[in-house]
C-alpha cells in the first residue's frame, strides 16, 4: 500500500468531500476518487458512503482513519528526524579533550557557540592524553579532539589551529626570583623542571626540553607530574619549577607565581583534529563554526 493512499483518504475523511479534498491536494477530483477506489478495493471493504452532498466514514473508515493518521504522523516524524539527523541538528557529538585545552577560553567559547547554535545534539565529552586521543579519533571512538600541537600523531588528522599561546614559567611563591616578570631559563639550570611523562604529549615534552637546551643547559628532570595542572600543586610544594600553557595561570594555585620567559620561542598551538573525509554532519557543523571565527578574526 503507497502511503499516498492513506494521504488522500485521510484528506476525504477530515473535510468529508470530494471536491474539497482535492483542492487541499492540489489534484482534481476524478483522479482521487478513482484513487480511494483502489485503497477500498485493497482493503477489501468500503470505506465511505458516498452523499448527496459529500461523504461519511463507514465503521471501518473510522478505524482505518484513526490508524491513517498515526501512520502519517509517525511517518512525517521519521522523515523529520531523518533530515535533521542529515543536517547535523540532532544525533551526538563525542569530544575528547586533552587534559590542558579545557582551560583555554577559546575552547570554551565555540563550545557554547555550538551547544546555543545546536541545541538537540548531545555532547559527549572524555578527557585523554593526546596519544590516546589521536587513537581514539583513529579508532573513530570520539568524533573530534581538542589537543595540544606539537603533536606528531595528528598528522594523520585534519587539523584547525585556534590559537596559539605562550608558555610560562612556574615558581613556588618563596623562590628568590618569584617578583620578577620575566625570567631567562637558564638562571633556573641547577633546579629541578617537573615534566609530565613523555608519553603523554611527546611532541610537547621535547619542544620543553628543546627550549633548555635553546637556554644553554641541560634539564635536571625533577618529579614527574601525570598532567600539566597537576605539576602546577607540585611547585606549590616545593618539588622545583614547571612551564604550563599561558591560559593555566587562570589556576589561582597557592603559593606558586607565573612568569613570562625572555626571548620565548616556547609556544603551543590550541587545535583540534578530525579524521579526513568526514561526512557525519554534527562534526562539519563544529568544522564550519571554528572556519566562521577563524575567518572572522582573520579580518
Amino acid at each position: 500500500m503507497e502511503l499516498r493512499y492513506l494521504r488522500y483518504f485521510v484528506a476525504v475523511a477530515s473535510t468529508r468531500h470530494f471536491t474539497r479534498a482535492a483542492e487541499m491536494l492540489g489534484i482534481s477530483q476524478p483522479p482521487l476518487s478513482q484513487q480511494i477506489q483502489k485503497l477500498e478495493r485493497e482493503i477489501g471493504t468500503p470505506l465511505l458512503r458516498r452523499l448527496a452532498r459529500g461523504v461519511e466514514l463507514t465503521e471501518a473508515g473510522q478505524i482505518f482513519y484513526a490508524d491513517a493518521c498515526h501512520i502519517l504522523k509517525l511517518t512525517d516524524e521519521a522523515i523529520e528526524r531523518a533530515k535533521s539527523i542529515a543536517r547535523g541538528e540532532t544525533g551526538k557529538l563525542r569530544v575528547g579533550f586533552a587534559s590542558s585545552t579545557a582551560f583555554q577560553l577559546i575552547v570554551l567559547q565555540l563550545l557554547h557557540v555550538y551547544r546555543e547554535k545546536y541545541p538537540e545534539v548531545v555532547l559527549s565529552p572524555s578527557e585523554e592524553t593526546m596519544p590516546i586521543l589521536m587513537n581514539d579519533l583513529h579508532n573513530e571512538h570520539i568524533d573530534v579532539a581538542f589537543i595540544r600541537q606539537p603533536c606528531d600523531a595528528s598528522n594523520e588528522f585534519t587539523c584547525a589551529v585556534l590559537e596559539e599561546e605562550d608558555m610560562l614559567l612556574v615558581l613556588p611563591q618563596s623562590h628568590p626570583l618569584h617578583g620578577c616578570p620575566k625570567i631567562n631559563l637558564n638562571v633556573l639550570q641547577h633546579e629541578k623542571l617537573i615534566t609530565f611523562p613523555r608519553e603523554v604529549a611527546p611532541g610537547l615534552f621535547d619542544t620543553i626540553i628543546g627550549a633548555c637546551y635553546r637556554a644553554g643547559f641541560q634539564p635536571t628532570l625533577g618529579q614527574q607530574s601525570p598532567q600539566m595542572v597537576s605539576a602546577i600543586a607540585m611547585v606549590s610544594a616545593g618539588f622545583g619549577f614547571t612551564l604550563v600553557p599561558r591560559s593555566l595561570a587562570t589556576l589561582q594555585a597557592n603559593n606558586v607565581t607565573y612568569h613570562d620567559i625572555d626571548d620565548n620561542l616556547l609556544k603551543t598551538r590550541i587545535t583540534m583534529a578530525w579524521r579526513r573525509h568526514e561526512r557525519s554532519a554534527t562534526v562539519l557543523n563544529m568544522v564550519k563554526l571554528i572556519a566562521t571565527r577563524l575567518n572572522c578574526h582573520s579580518q
